[in-house]
């Protein structure tokens, strides 16, 4: 089985890290910083700097206790369990499409500033495509992009402060304070530092990730709060804050002062890889996300498939290309609400992670590798920050509670994935499904499984008057009311493992009068007191069966010789989600079937939800 290389080394990790925080802030919020506070904003870069460099902390320990491509969701997965660690998946998947759909459209605009809308729209899809491709390519081939944005970026930023220093006044850091509010700029600059889930995600190619990652947290925060204060530092000493500040262009500014105009073209390009670089960043690593969560079956499980040449997730990297694509699309004209919705998305996010830091410092006590200072106290505070900066948001945002609903509506749209994939993967979760929703399945039994269903299942088997039918996994009695009718003067035994289906069932027989159909409820083997019939017939219940061979055994057992076995299995879900790879496997399930006594044929037909396949054999 093809697995994920480790193939990052510790320099290379933290250019990567480098690139996965320094995003796009860095460019334009000292001058947003500078038109709130002034000079004084130079005190708010400060307290973030030092407030992110003791979240990488708290990272750092996480990544060090549970060094796994899940990253985020791992930690909150070993914390709170299943169903809360799929929602911050979920939140870190949507946030993040939506980021690159949303960057790098901006990075074109940014370079383009046309107003034709296709033209962008495809150079943007172009991007997506490529970066899509070299993720795709394998993880040394991403690195190496990933590490000349890094060091576009640090030498892009770091020329423009060391440039700015040379033409630093202090006449123009007075006076100091302008009346601003500091806790409003702290909140505004606050997204230069977010990033860190992203070099979580690829703990599972980095060498002795245990050890290195920490570290790389660590030093790449610390290195980007160095070169955001010198930044800053240079800006605000080199530009009057009230100029500098109500610039359109403050990078492009600051580059023109410190090497003349005949540079801000050269710097405009320079800014628009490295808005593009922290794009490839994201694509680079969310992959891994969704791999983690398909090896849990959280997510469908052909997205767990690693490619065995690449060593790279190339389902999930194909499901990351179709959906940023249509977040392209679907976004144009929507960026800005797009963009402020993911302020609390994330603040929310992080106050997860770090909730689950406090549970884990209980959970597990002993630290090996890293022991972050401070805590569960620290952690607290941190969420105290986290929850603060989400009221400031609401309180000085115009639309702000707009965009809260919106990112309420994305969350809720993960609660019906979360049941299919539950549903699809659980046979238990299955079965409580099944007895809350029984009753109200008859409005859409029809649907689920329609007439022509039936007849094409029962005609397989043959004539049943007079004969003696076991049904495996009766459902809700459709197909039960069925056989009851085609089978009179024989006997219908029909089981299922949900308790409410089961009552459900036996009041419909009673209903209709079908004195010989008996219902029984069994979970994992046919019933004991099921006697020998005449033929079999299943829906649903070869795919979610605990062991396959083991029931076709039990079956033979109750069949003559010349006996029918016909079972219906569902494909194609919505015509998205596939059902357990064998079940389509033609020459695999000829292998089970003789195994075990049966001879076998496949029949599929289309559906209007899914695809249905009819398989069919005799005990020979």
């Amino acid at each position: 089985m093809a697995r994920l290389r480790k193939v990052l080394s510790y320099p290379v990790i933290i250019l990567l890290t480098i690139n996965a925080i320094m995003g796009t802030g860095i460019f334009f919020l000292p001058a947003v910083g500078a038109r709130v506070s002034g000079p004084a904003s130079i005190l708010a870069w400060l307290f973030m700097g030092i407030v992110s460099i003791y979240i990488a902390m708290l990272f750092a320990e996480l990544t060090a206790l549970y060094p796994k491509e899940g990253g985020i969701y791992e930690f909150c997965k070993q914390a709170f369990g299943r169903f809360w660690s799929f929602l911050i998946g979920w939140a870190a998947l949507v946030g993040g499409n939506i980021t690159i759909a949303m960057l790098v459209v901006g990075a074109v605009q940014y370079l383009l500033p046309i107003p034709a809308y296709l033209p962008k729209i495809a150079v943007s899809i172009i991007f997506i495509l490529l970066f899509n491709y070299i993720a795709y390519r394998g993880m040394q081939t991403s690195a190496v992009m990933l590490m000349v944005f890094a060091i576009i970026t640090l030498g892009t930023v770091g020329m423009v402060a060391l440039g700015n220093l040379f033409l630093f006044s202090s006449a123009n850091m007075r006076p100091f304070f302008v009346g601003g509010s500091l806790p409003v700029t702290v909140f505004l600059i606050a997204e230069t530092f977010f990033g860190w889930e992203t070099a979580t995600f690829l703990a599972a190619e980095t060498k002795d990730a245990r050890r290195v990652l920490p570290k790389a947290l660590i030093l790449g925060t610390t290195i980007i709060t160095v070169i955001c204060l010198t930044l800053v530092l240079a800006s605000l000493g080199s530009i009057p804050s009230n100029a500098f500040g109500g610039s359109h262009a403050p990078f492009t500014d600051l580059a023109s002062r410190a090497f003349g105009s005949v540079a801000s073209p050269i710097f405009t390009l320079l800014v628009y890889l490295s808005i593009i670089g922290s794009v490839a960043g994201w694509i680079v690593a969310a992959p891994r996300l969704i791999l983690a969560m398909s090896q849990d079956l959280l997510f469908p499980r052909q997205f767990a498939q690693i490619h065995p040449v690449n060593q790279t997730p190339h389902k999930a990297i194909l499901l990351q290309t179709i959906v940023s694509i249509i977040l392209v699309f679907a976004g144009a004209g929507n960026y800005e609400s797009l963009l402020a919705m993911l302020v609390p998305l994330i603040l929310l996010m992080y106050s997860a992670v770090m909730m689950a830091f406090i549970v884990l410092r209980k959970k597990v006590p002993k630290r090996v590798y890293y022991t972050a200072p401070g805590g569960k106290v620290g952690a607290s505070l941190v969420i105290l920050l986290f929850l603060s900066l989400i009221a400031l948001w609401l309180r000085i945002t115009p639309g702000a509670m707009q965009s809260l609903r919106l990112v309420a509506s994305f969350m809720l749209l993960g609660l019906p994935v979360y049941f299919l994939v539950q549903a699809y993967y659980s046979p238990h979760f299955f079965s409580r499904i099944k007895d809350i929703l029984a009753r109200s399945r008859t409005v859409t039994e029809h649907l689920e499984f329609p007439l022509w269903v039936r007849r094409k299942a029962t005609g397989l088997l043959g004539d049943l008057e007079g004969k003696r039918i076991m049904e495996v996994g009766c459902n809700i009695g459709t197909l039960t009311l069925h056989l009851a009718e085609a089978a009179r003067g024989g006997a219908v035994y029909a089981q299922d493992d949900s308790p409410g289906e089961i009552l459900l069932v036996q009041e419909r027989m009673r209903q209709y009068g079908h004195r010989h159909v008996q219902v029984f409820l069994e979970e994992h083997h046919i019933h004991k007191r099921i006697p020998r019939v005449d033929a079999v017939i299943s829906i649903g219940g070869l795919s979610q069966a605990d062991d396959p061979k083991k029931l076709l055994q039990d079956i033979a057992k109750r069949l003559p010789k010349g006996g029918r076995a016909v079972f219906v299995e569902y494909d194609r879900f919505f015509h998205i989600l596939p059902n357990v790879e064998w079940v389509n496997d033609q020459d695999r399930l000829q292998a089970l079937f003789r195994s075990t006594g049966f001879s076998m044929q496949m029949q599929r037909r289309q559906g209007l939800l899914w695809r249905y396949v009819f398989i069919h054999g005799y005990k020979t």
